[in-house]
């Protein structure tokens, strides 16, 4: 026998929880892709078209005609390589950000940890990311770039990327559960963070500035990625790591504020 109880105060995580419904996870995650390019002509492909057509105009505009460095690798790559986390990021924010609203019918009628919803929605996204890291494969070979050792570090910044658009859906899921300004909100937010990460890199933003830069919680995944895959150099700036610090506070703080809103999402959703 299965005892519900509302929750009290800063609820406990109840992490093996998750694991025992990991089946649901992988179910969902499948869901949403059957979801995602169903009556499409393409389908799949336009987890490739976006980041080409974005890293061109990026090309165009940004160091044709602004002239902003890329650190000497080729600019379509440069702007390519930022995209794949980006795209991966972006994708389970927006999405895991309405997974709450977008599953109300599961949420009132039936009892399974409603960290589910954001979870599966943003490991949905690791399909699109996996055909555009294979794309970029082949850009590597035809520009001539071929990574350096650093290249085994990217096990380390994929999770990064992923850890800071589940803290961030959290956030935002159990907010929007009970207000719906989120998703109002989200797509302009989300349009500015995204020209201030993938366009600007750290080494264009004036040193007495920098710290503001590395409050993005994105900021070391991109960086770290552009020196993993072209071979940049990169050195070790505390600010990049500040970066990656944050992106631990945010996902460790959206779990214990996700569990803590947990018991009125049924009523509010």
């Amino acid at each position: 026998m299965i005892v519900i109880r509302p929750t009290k105060g800063w609820a406990s995580l109840r992490l093996r929880e998750l694991w025992a419904y990991r089946e649901l996870i992988l179910f969902l995650v499948w869901r949403d892709l059957k979801v995602r390019y169903k009556q499409t002509v393409l389908g799949a492909a336009w987890a490739v078209i976006q980041p080409l057509a974005m890293a061109l105009l990026f090309t165009i505009i940004f160091v044709q005609f602004a002239g902003l460095p890329t650190g000497g690798a080729p600019p379509f790559l440069f702007y390519y390589t930022a995209m794949l986390p980006w795209n991966l990021f972006a994708k389970g924010l927006t999405e895991g950000s309405n997974s709450l609203v977008a599953n109300q019918r599961m949420i009132t009628k039936i009892y399974f940890p409603r960290l589910v919803l954001p979870i599966s929605t943003v490991l949905a996204g690791l399909v699109d990311f996996g055909i555009g890291l294979a794309v970029l494969v082949g850009l590597l070979a035809y520009f001539g770039v071929w990574p350096t050792l650093a290249v085994a570090s990217l096990p380390v910044f994929i999770p990064i990327a992923i850890l800071s658009s589940m803290g961030i859906a959290f956030w935002l899921s159990a907010i929007d559960a009970r207000y719906r300004d989120v998703r109002y909100t989200l797509p302009f937010i989300t349009q500015i963070w995204f020209f201030a990460t993938v366009a600007v890199p750290i080494s264009s933003v004036p040193e007495s500035l920098r710290w503001i830069y590395s409050l993005n919680p994105m900021a070391g995944v991109v960086e770290g990625f552009r020196w993993a895959l072209l071979g940049q150099e990169w050195r070790l700036d505390p600010l990049v790591w500040l970066s990656m610090a944050i992106v631990v506070v945010i996902f460790v703080g959206g779990l214990f504020y996700f569990r803590r809103a947990e018991r009125v999402f049924a009523d509010v959703v």
